[in-house]
């Protein structure tokens, strides 16, 4: 099921965590992977060697996906070695928080670059050759907090809200182009980003998710999978939750 075979996907944030394993899950799939990073390339290196054993084709692209030259420059590189990206994941994020009376500018203004309107530039520069295909899947990372709030992001909560409404325009102006436009919204997944977070606080989380417990990279990724395959065909401008019913 969700054979992916011939796609090529571009992955940005794809070094670790839940982009890693998106990364391999659609390379299991089938498809060929083009994996953003920001800051250390072997981590990135790494994920391309476990998908090459798939036999799959896997290359590393450098890019802050806040800043326009960079996004160019990656997305010239990826279609003159893959040809036209038909998946994109927009994954890469960055959290700056503080409560909302002492959080500053740039901290307002970095996260919202590099949440929203990165990933919005990187489609807008790859859904012209995606149309053209006559195929395409878009999935957006989106996040619990854009849909609840959560103490001291609101930076972070309001790049993932506006990530969730540009999903659902994206997905009324493409619909008859055949390209779907989702989103997956993860609640607290086991990643480096929670191993920092104290104890103390993970036992609240899990007491206020009916499931009574953190969510893995890879019940994400599955997520991904699914709507990116042609048995989602039918499913566009939807935010599929994956939180174990903290948010329903």
């Amino acid at each position: 099921m969700f054979t992916l075979e011939g796609k090529v996907s571009l992955v940005t944030g794809a070094s670790r965590g839940i982009g890693k394993a998106i990364a391999m899950e659609l390379a299991k799939a089938g498809s060929d992977v083009a994996l953003n990073y920001h800051a250390h390339r072997e981590p990135a290196e790494a994920v391309a060697a476990e998908i090459h054993k798939l036999g799959r084709k896997a290359l590393v692209y450098q890019a802050d996906v806040s800043k326009p030259e960079e996004n160019d420059e990656m997305v010239a590189r990826i279609k003159k070695d893959f040809g036209v990206v038909q998946i994109v994941v927009n994954n890469a994020g960055i959290t700056r928080d503080k409560s909302f009376t002492k959080m500053d500018r740039q901290m307002w203004h970095d996260v919202l670059n590099v949440n929203l309107t990165g990933p919005a530039m990187i489609i807008h520069r790859l859904i012209g050759p995606m149309i053209e295909s006559g195929w395409g899947r878009i999935v957006n990372i989106t996040s619990i907090v854009g849909q609840m709030g959560n103490f001291g992001q609101a930076n972070y909560a309001a790049a993932k809200g506006g990530l969730m409404a540009l999903t659902k325009t994206l997905a009324r102006e493409f619909a008859r182009k055949n390209v779907t436009v989702n989103a997956v919204a993860p609640g607290f997944i086991e990643t480096d980003m929670t191993a920092a977070v104290p104890e103390a606080s993970l036992d609240v989380v899990r007491q206020m998710t009916p499931m009574g417990r953190l969510g893995r990279p890879e019940e994400v990724a599955a997520a991904v999978v699914f709507l990116a395959s042609p048995e989602a065909s039918f499913i566009t401008g939807e935010i599929l939750g994956v939180n174990g019913g903290m948010y329903m």
